[in-house]
């Protein structure tokens, strides 16, 4: 959260800072600076600015009820070993035109509120800052380095340094003697995570909290070293202003803020974030989760799937899944290869589902892989179905055959069909996620009579079926395209 006297009334400051209870509706996601979302006993949290936070039972449908004490602002959470630390703002922010604040932290065994063991610590100040200090104490973004096991603490907002201090991975209190590091200028609401040798520190640029004029955009950088310096992709320091963009405003989805990262498994990762606007919302302010993608060494938002009409292509060769049924041949004149005609040119009309549709067998038909030639037996509609819930980032979908209600479905015995109508059932239901290198895995919601996970893989040129997940394998991963 930026200091906000250049844009809010203190009234209006506190009104933004009171909001959570207002905001915290059942099956909405209405935030301002959510933490890094965690995952405990099988259902999601994130906290906000003002206390408490969201909950939701599968990464999709979001309400109130998470719980946080304290108040303040821009909170972040991290696990470590099997308690969750919290770090928040007490003040800060320029309250009153000032740079006064201190940055908290405090454990707690669980994050359900419902739960005998929920319990949080006092918070205990690891980090602050003077009224006219060149840095803000608020803004906290928590890293455990994993190679070494120790713990990080960045904060700070755009009038000013980001810095960057140590604390005790066992105690949350800072280390002593440790002593602040500018690490960046320019932004805020900062975190850090490390990825195949990289510490990357993601910053908030731009004005927050002006609702759809708000201009926040997440840039990053890189270093080698934990303590800096970060530097972007055209080698300028993030503590002379550098960053690369990372999400900016998209789909009236405006002032993208406050970047968390969770990784779902090998391949797969979420980056959270909240929108200052949204418009579809009334402009409220939004959890966001989408795709986290990896890019010559640089991270970069994906897109949440849309729904319509696509080829689906395995990336293991660029073939189309397709209905198992006889190839129907066009009419049409063979081309020559010799000579002159003085035959009209007439355009061929593509072939339609009422051309082929009486040559399909009537119950399940089986799918395989091969040449796409713009065929109804080869194109897929993809829709939501909101009523079947979701997991972290993204809906249930039912895939089924243009102008049909054929669908793609898993079997018992691991391998996929079509089947006549699609009735809603877990073997009907796909998850589609887009991994780190911007392809997508494609996972049935249950396979009948197993527990197991799933995805749709090409194990051959011709042949998809069922199996494990394999973020090395070109097997494992497909891409949708529109080629009408």
């Amino acid at each position: 959260m930026k200091t906000l006297c250049k844009i809010l009334s203190l009234p209006a400051l506190l009104s933004v800072w009171g909001a959570t209870g207002a905001l915290a509706q059942t099956g909405e996601p209405y935030i301002h600076d959510p933490s890094t979302i965690m995952e405990c006993d099988g259902k999601y949290y994130t906290f906000g600015t003002g206390g408490g936070g969201l909950i939701s039972d599968d990464g999709w449908s979001w309400h109130g009820g998470a719980v946080r004490p304290g108040g303040g602002a821009a909170p972040d959470a991290l696990k470590i070993g099997d308690r969750y630390l919290i770090a928040y703002s007490a003040t800060g922010g320029g309250l009153g035109g000032g740079h006064s604040g201190q940055v908290l932290t405090m454990w707690n065994k669980t994050l359900d509120p419902s739960s005998p063991d929920f319990k949080y610590t006092e918070p205990v100040v690891v980090a602050s800052s003077e009224e006219d200090e060149d840095c803000d104490a608020i803004d906290a973004g928590l890293l455990l380095d994993p190679t070494d096991g120790r713990l990080w603490l960045s904060y700070g907002t755009y009038f000013g340094f980001i810095r960057l201090v140590e604390l005790d991975p066992e105690t949350g209190y800072r280390k002593e003697g440790n002593e602040p590091i500018d690490i960046a200028i320019d932004c805020e609401a900062t975190d850090l995570i490390y990825r195949d040798g990289w510490y990357y520190l993601l910053g908030t640029h731009g004005t927050c909290c002006d609702g759809p004029n708000s201009t926040y955009n997440i840039v990053v950088g890189r270093s080698r070293k934990v303590t800096g310096p970060y530097v972007d992709n055209m080698g300028r320091k993030m503590l002379e202003g550098g960053g690369k963009m990372v999400l900016a405003a998209r789909y009236g989805l405006v002032g993208p803020g406050h970047f968390g990262r969770y990784i779902v498994a090998d391949g797969v990762e979420k980056m959270s974030c909240h929108f200052e606007a949204d418009f579809q919302r009334g402009g409220r302010s939004v959890l966001g989760i989408l795709p986290l993608l990896w890019r010559d060494g640089w991270p970069v938002a994906g897109e949440i799937f849309k729904e319509g009409t696509y080829e689906i292509e395995s990336e293991r060769r660029g073939y189309a899944l397709e209905l198992a049924v006889d190839f129907v041949r066009m009419q049409g004149n063979r081309q020559r290869f010799w000579g002159q005609s003085n035959e009209p040119i007439v355009p061929l009309k593509p072939q339609t589902l009422t051309d082929v549709i009486g040559t399909w067998p009537t119950g399940n038909i089986g799918v395989r892989i091969g040449d796409y030639m713009f065929r109804p037996h080869q194109r897929w509609t993809i829709t939501a179905v909101p009523e079947a819930g979701g997991y972290l980032g993204g809906s249930y979908y039912k895939i089924v055959i243009e102008g049909t209600n054929r669908a793609l479905a898993a079997t018992a015995n691991a391998e996929v069909i079509t089947v006549p109508e699609f009735t809603g059932a877990p073997e009907q239901l796909w998850r589609i996620e887009q991994l780190i290198d911007g392809t997508y895995r494609i996972m049935p919601k249950q396979v009948p009579g197993s527990d197991k996970e799933l995805v749709l893989l090409s194990i051959a040129d011709s042949t998809p079926s069922l199996g494990e997940f394999d973020m090395n394998s070109d097997n494992s991963k497909w891409n949708f395209r529109d080629k009408r």
